[in-house]
């Protein structure tokens, strides 16, 4: 049977026959079309000359019909900012409902008693279901690593006759049945940027560029036996790789640019997939969740209703952070929310002490609001800026001569960053579990016998910003066309030996030795004295621990850096030995 045909069957089982003009428009085919079908659907046994159903068709409904359904809901719904800092996506209320509440009735509804939930970020705020709704749950401990191709995979023996469907779908209607006779992917007759997507005249889903438009993806699948076998043999063979770590799982459809399922498409009034802030303002927009903590405090700080607040975009999450930029009254924001065990990392009181310190000196980015209770800060967005290129050397050397410019202000504050007492409040944060690296309690004695040599050497303390990587150097345009440059993220300055910022600079941007020297050679244009260099060395090497045991603290909390959080033990190493060679060997000279 072709899709026409079983949707013919399917209309016939649901209300009989009563004219072909009737089935055509109950089925969403021509009158030719129902025709054509009714003409082999008889032919093939599966209907009378009265057009009633044979027991050929009831098989076909018995070995196609719904038996389970598995919902997503590990993921941390980054576009839902600032909701998702607050509440799972798939537990915000819509018209006083609880969306995955909702789905899983509507699923009871169509006899689906088998239902597996999918779980992760929040995941213990889920247990409940299962007493509620006889659900069961299934954790994905890499929910922030990877997208929910992975999560499928965790369910790939729950998919034959099952219905695929994200937590944050809200359908006005029933979008399940207690029988389907093909599989089908969910979408709207809306246009939607971000669609991978579009229907074509056959109802096939054709593949369409990045950012072109298509139809508005509503997630919802139903897969029966033959393409559920063929979605795990793919998620099988995906999952272990990669490169796939962050697709999604409708990445298993794909074959030739079109989905393998054909489009079930519906009125963009009947179903929404719940994504931003906007669109749930947007349905419901008395939804208590509306209300967050984050909202409350944008209304307060810049006098606005909630309604003011549009053009809500999540930005790349930060090493510490979450920001996401927003307008309002005409103007650009970006607010920043401390992300997962900051507040054992940064002191905010601190914090707003630094700014207070830097204040109208023009330095850093202009601060709307900044909270020493809980980090909440809202900055104004400083359109067309860019970061430093740490691989060009013309913005290495102005940045440095901007540092030292900074620096030569003599800033000071209440309170000082010590660098060797983080590494053992960092190291203390791990609650008595070993370092992950074997050699680590050497590694530490070598690292701490520098500081010797730099409490020998530390000319002088300022407010030093700490954290002055390459990201956080924005070249921002003026009204000539020139650039000026502005340092942000100000969590971790304290009082210090400004010359840690330079050492600072070179580990984030993973220098080796050479493009260190280069970088110290910005800083001094009139050259560095030897004394001064190997006190640099020393600091790459007590940083380096510092932000490797930094990374041991948030790999507890299942945030992974990769490269950069092995590169930084290696920092710890290799200028520790580098340091003891050098001093070495002015010693054997006798110098």
């Amino acid at each position: 049977m072709n899709i026409a045909e079983y949707d013919v069957l399917m209309e016939l089982r649901r209300s009989g026959f009563a004219s072909q003009r009737i089935l055509a428009q109950e089925a969403g085919h021509s009158l030719g079309v129902v025709n054509r079908s009714l003409k082999a659907l008889r032919e093939a046994g599966y209907i009378g000359d009265d057009f009633r159903i044979t027991e050929k068709a009831a098989a076909e409904f018995r070995a196609r019909r719904p038996r389970q359904a598995v919902i997503l809901a590990a993921g941390a719904g980054m576009r839902m900012v600032p909701l998702n800092t607050e509440v799972s996506k798939g537990l915000l209320e819509v018209n006083g409902e609880v969306l995955i509440e909702r789905l899983i009735r509507q699923l009871q509804e169509a006899g689906i008693r088998e239902i597996y939930v999918v779980v992760g970020f929040m995941k213990e705020k889920y247990e409940y279901l299962m007493d509620a709704y006889g659900v069961e749950l299934i954790v994905n401990p890499e929910y922030a690593a990877k997208n929910n191709l992975h999560s499928l995979y965790l369910a790939r023996e729950h998919l034959a006759n099952a219905y695929v469907v994200p937590c944050d779908s809200w359908c006005s209607r029933n979008p399940f049945s207690r029988e389907e006779l093909y599989s089908w992917y969910m979408v709207t007759d809306r246009s939607d940027h971000d669609s991978s997507v579009r229907v074509s005249r056959k109802r096939e889903l054709v593949a369409v560029p990045k950012g072109s438009g298509g139809n508005s993806m509503i997630g919802i699948c139903y897969l029966t036996q033959p393409d559920s076998d063929t979605v795990r043999t793919r998620l099988e063979a995906m999952d272990p790789e990669p490169r796939y770590d962050g697709v999604f799982w409708e990445e298993t459809l794909q074959d030739k640019g079109r989905m393998i399922v054909p489009a079930r498409v519906v009125n963009g009034e009947e179903a929404v997939g719940i994504n931003t802030f906007e669109q749930l303002r947007e349905l419901d927009g008395q939804s208590d969740h509306l209300k967050s903590e984050a909202i409350r405090t944008i209304c307060d700080a810049l006098h606005a209703d909630m309604e003011e607040i549009t053009q809500v975009t999540v930005l790349k999450k930060g090493m510490t952070n979450r920001s996401f930029l927003f307008s309002c009254k005409g103007k650009r924001y970006i607010m920043r929310i401390p992300g997962e065990g900051t507040d054992q990392l940064v002191d905010r009181r601190h914090e707003a002490a630094v700014y207070q310190a830097i204040r109208e000196k023009n330095i850093c980015d202009d601060i709307a609001y900044i909270s020493p209770n809980n980090g909440y800060k809202i900055t104004e967005y400083l359109a067309g800026a860019r970061v430093c290129d740490p691989e060009n050397p013309e913005d290495v050397r102005r940045c440095m001569q901007r540092l030292r410019g900074f620096h030569e202000l003599r800033l000071t504050v209440a309170h000082a960053f010590d660098i060797f007492g983080q590494i053992e409040f960092y190291e203390s944060l791990w609650n008595g579990a070993p370092s992950m690296y074997k050699d680590y309690r050497q590694t530490k004695e070598n690292v701490f016998s520098l500081r010797e040599y730099i409490d020998a050497h530390v000319q002088e303390r300022v407010l030093t910003h700490i954290d002055a990587v390459p990201d956080n150097f924005l070249f921002v345009k003026r009204d000539d066309g020139s650039e000026e440059i502005r340092l942000i993220d100000w969590e971790y300055a304290g009082m210090q030996d400004p010359h840690v910022d330079i050492a600072m600079f070179c580990i984030y941007a993973l220098y080796d030795r050479r493009q260190v020297d280069e970088t110290i050679a910005a800083y001094f244009p009139d050259g560095c004295s030897q004394a001064v260099r190997l006190k640099i060395y020393c600091y790459i090497a007590a940083c380096g621990l510092l932000w490797s045991n930094w990374c041991e603290y948030k790999w507890t909390l299942g945030v992974e850096f990769g490269e950069y959080s092995l590169r930084q033990y290696r920092y710890a190493k290799e200028y520790y030995r580098i340091v003891r060679d050098a001093l070495a060997q002015r010693e054997s000279e006798g110098k």
